[in-house]
This record gives structure tokens, sequence and C-alpha cells, in this order.
């Protein structure tokens, strides 16, 4: 008799505290994936912000060329882990919304997805400093997407967030947009703060002549759009790409799935 009820009472208070948490924090709502995942995002991010804070210090160590490449060896690896941990895990915890059978979620995905790419990876960007080709330097842009916003990475997430959320519709992938808005969220200041730092009364004004939030500075009259600054190879670079990852896409997610992370 003692001994069934030690074990009974054993058992009520193992139970207790899941019983005790709200229900967004039971285990179905949040699997350990989503740990991990924020763990993923949490290291990429001191990755790719902590030596982009380096960089001043780390290109007069070794050169810029040098340096540009230790950043690439670094950020690329942690992105692909990152990618692959996501298109195995984007389905798990719960199901909020399924909306994919609805004949307008698919193309708006897509259109959303190659906004997003574009905003991502803008002409502003030398592709030769990218590569190391020619040597990699910081520039203060005002030119192409920066009309548009000066942070278009930070766009180009959020778009992206915002069009795969709506695909998959798990509490997976809204962790995913958190940690991703949050970062860029952070590289937003961390950039203007790297800015100010490097051109001082430069920056102020381009930054006045500017916008974070797209297309305000062209509404309001401080910017105008030049649509010849858009016509450049590297705007064509990234629409070939978007159109490769398109018929890639189901390949790529075979090719993940047969990693088992």
């Amino acid at each position: 008799m003692t001994s069934i009820w030690t074990t009974t009472c054993a058992d009520t208070l193992l139970a207790a505290p899941a019983a005790l948490l709200p229900s967004w924090l039971t285990p179905n709502w949040f699997p350990s994936s989503h740990w991990v995942m924020v763990g993923l995002l949490l290291g990429f991010a001191i990755i790719h912000s902590g030596l982009a804070a380096l960089r001043i210090r780390g290109e007069a160590a070794i050169g810029a060329r040098a340096y540009r490449v230790l950043f690439a060896l670094a950020s690329l690896p942690a992105a692909g882990i990152l990618l692959i941990y996501f298109f195995n895990h984007r389905y798990d915890g719960v199901q909020l919304w399924m909306i994919q059978d609805q004949t307008w979620v698919q193309p708006t995905v897509w259109v959303l997805s190659a906004i997003s790419f574009l905003f991502l990876y803008p002409a502003t960007f030398n592709l030769l400093e990218v590569a190391a080709i020619a040597k990699p330097q910081v520039h203060l842009y005002e030119t192409g997407i920066v009309r548009v916003t000066r942070h278009p990475q930070a766009i180009g997430q959020i778009i992206w967030c915002v069009g795969h959320a709506l695909w998959l519709g798990t509490s997976f992938m809204i962790v995913t947009c958190v940690g991703l808005i949050a970062h860029h969220l952070f590289a937003i200041w961390h950039g203007d703060r790297r800015l100010h730092q490097r051109y001082g009364d430069a920056f102020l004004k381009a930054k006045a002549r500017t916008s974070i939030m797209p297309f305000r500075a062209v509404l309001d009259g401080r910017q105008t759009l030049q649509f010849s600054e858009f016509l450049r190879p590297a705007y064509v670079g990234v629409t070939a790409f978007v159109i490769g990852f398109w018929w890639a896409h189901p390949a790529l997610i075979r090719l993940t799935a047969s990693i088992s992370w």
C-alpha cells in the first residue's frame, strides 16, 4: 500500500510542472527543435555581427581580402547549418494555420520570396568585392535600392519571413521569424553605428536623406528613384538565382532531408 501511494505521489509531482505550464509552453507547442533553432540563430548572429564589428581591426591585421575570406569561411557554414535545420524542422511544433490549398497562396509566397531576394542581395554590392577578387571596402551608398530603404537586407528578411510564415503556419516558423527579424533589427542599429564611426557627418547627412521604412524617403521628397540605377548586372544575377532556386527547391528539400539533423 505504501509503495503504491509513493509511486502515485511521485507520478503526480512529476506531472504537475507540465500541468501548471501555460498551454503555449507545453512540449507540443515548444519542442526541443525550437530551442535548437534559437541557439543556431543566436550563434549565427554572434558570428556575423561580431565579425562585422571587428572588421576594421581584422583588416588592419591580415588585410581586407583575407578578412573577407575569413568572414565567408565562418558565416557560410553557419548559414548552411541553419538552412538545413530549417528545412528539416519547418513543420515542427503546432500548426497554427494551414492555407496551402488556397490558390492564391503559392504565387503570393513566390512573389514575396523573389522581392525579398532583390532586397537581400541588392545591386549596391560590388560582386567582385563580395568574392574578394577586388579589394573589399566599406561604402556609403545612397543609390539604387538604398533610395528605397537604407537597410535592404533587413527589409528583405522581413518580407521573406512574411511569405514563408504564410505558407508554413507553424510555431517553428514563428520562432525562426522572430529570431531572424530580431537579428536584423540589431543589424540596423549596428550597421548605422559602424557607418557613423567610419564616416561621421557624411553618414548623418546620408541618413537624413534615406529611410529604414521602404519608400518613406521617396514619399516625403527626400529621395527620387532613378530607375537606371537598377539596370545593373547584379540584378540579372539575382533574378537568375531566384529562378534557379525555384527550379531546384524540391531537390534541395530532398537533399536536406537526407541529413538527419
